[in-house]
């Protein structure tokens, strides 16, 4: 049987890492096995369902590589699917028209926790042979339940959580359909998976409660349930579960905030599976090695430092062409237009970056006016070494604008003024670029512009 997995997010905030991570081990498992991947919006929720979160949604997973073979699929979009499927069971006797009121129900939860007992529905108003049910009230729209079996268990090998077993008297007779007669998400997960004939359910295990449920009604559709995987939780760095109202940042502000889609995939695959002591892989020696048997049963705590640490690596496999378009995105964003030394600028400084927003940052040096701090030209730029920085300025203005000739250019200054590299060098880097730290002085300014490096160096002989 092909391998057919689903995401299916409720588009009611906007989507994070920790619900990114349930739509990539579906994606990747998908993926490994040679089979389907399917989005599937569950937008039942109509009061809290928006259109800008399931554009986050789109437009994370598009950004993250996590391409689906089939969908969106919108469950609002299925109602006359549940409706036939719903006739069908009541004619089947699978379900039945339950008229307690929501009051009679919180009365009967009420006496139920009183006397310490787990509050349920009591099947009141279930067809039992030899059962005399309360007469119909006047003017009450039903709700339907499902006639969840009795006696007995529920159990399955979950993938990540090993055997789990459910006594059906735990589940009392689900609400399938509300009096409006609009289907509950129970229902239509069944129904939905059923259709797009989903092999592997993986998802958070928020949703283990609601597995045994939706195995008894596939059941009652004469169908066998998919395998599930039930993912643990993933923590916010202060343990809490990951969530927007604890703070989880749209999955798109990582992209904005300069991060590789590659580098997330790696941090987020190892946020609950591993592969030996692999730490950096790429996307592709991801897809080789992903399985459901690796996948951690604990939590897993975000952590942004090392997602910064991953991002550094993936930026250090990344090529300088392909840094220097996202480069490039973000100096636009500021204004700049870069040109044909963006590339040459990004392999000389990626090393030392951890987003491409700090590459940003030191790319715009190479295209807008630097302001050294007052405390660095005074810590850096002594009267004594004015004129070694006036001799390089008009050496600089002659030689070839290569590293190897401005390297040459900086060895002759040295020799016939007697300072070291650094008594130079810093100084320098501090008029150029507006810090004391950079890669190779002639690298740097190679890449940089003739008549402006000439120009900051002049400036430089004058008193601070």
């Amino acid at each position: 049987m092909k391998v057919r997995t689903r995401f299916a997010p409720s588009p009611t905030g906007f989507i994070h890492l920790g619900n990114i991570r349930s739509a990539l081990y579906p994606w990747a498992f998908a993926r490994s096995q040679g089979g389907d991947f399917i989005l599937r919006i569950e937008d039942t929720d109509l009061e809290r369902s928006s259109q800008a979160a399931v554009d986050v949604i789109l437009e994370g997973m598009a950004w993250l590589g996590l391409d689906h073979d089939e969908g969106p699929h919108y469950q609002m979009q299925r109602m006359d699917r549940y409706r036939e499927v719903i006739a069908q069971m009541r004619d089947e006797g699978l379900v039945y028209p339950c008229y307690m009121s929501v009051a009679e129900l919180d009365a009967l939860r009420e006496r139920q926790m009183e006397s310490k007992q787990k509050p349920r529905y009591d099947g009141t108003w279930r067809p039992e042979e030899g059962k005399t049910l309360p007469p119909v009230p006047e003017g009450v729209q039903p709700v339907l339940r499902f006639r969840n079996p009795l006696g007995g268990s529920v159990a399955w090998e979950d993938k990540v959580k090993g055997r789990i077993e459910i006594s059906n008297d735990e589940l009392d007779d689900l609400v399938i359909a509300r009096p409006d007669g609009t289907p509950t998400y129970n229902f239509c997960v069944v129904v939905d998976d059923i259709d797009m004939r989903i092999t592997h359910v993986i998802r958070g295990d928020d949703h283990v409660n609601n597995t045994p449920r939706q195995i008894n009604i596939f059941r009652a559709l004469g169908q066998e349930p998919p395998v599930y995987a039930h993912l643990p939780t993933v923590l916010n760095e202060k343990g809490e579960k990951m969530s927007k109202r604890n703070g989880a940042k749209p999955v798109t502000q990582f992209r904005d905030e300069g991060f590789l889609a590659d580098a997330v995939v790696n941090y987020l695959a190892r946020l609950g599976w591993s592969h030996g002591d692999d730490e950096i892989f790429s996307r592709e020696q991801f897809l080789q090695w992903f399985d459901l048997d690796h996948l951690g049963r604990s939590a897993a705590q975000f952590d942004e430092a090392k997602l910064r640490w991953v991002n550094a690596q993936h930026m250090k496999m990344t090529s300088d062409e392909t840094l220097a378009a996202l480069v490039a995105e973000q100096l636009r964003a500021r204004g700049i237009e870069p040109d044909a030394r963006l590339a040459g600028i990004c392999a000389l400084f990626k090393d030392r970056c951890d987003t491409t927003l700090v590459l940003a940052d030191w790319a715009q040096k190479f295209y807008r006016p630097v302001q050294p701090s007052a405390e660095d030209l005074g810590k850096h730029l002594g009267e004594s070494v004015r004129p070694a920085i006036g001799m390089l300025a008009r050496m600089l203005e002659g030689c070839d604008w290569t590293p190897e000739s401005i390297g040459a250019a900086i060895k002759e200054t040295l020799r016939a003024t007697g300072l070291k590299m650094p008594q130079l060098a810093m100084p320098v880097r501090v008029l150029v670029m507006g810090t004391p730290q950079t890669p190779s002085l002639d690298a740097v300014l190679a890449l940089s512009d003739r008549k402006e490096v000439v120009s900051r160096l002049l400036m430089g002989q004058k008193p601070v």
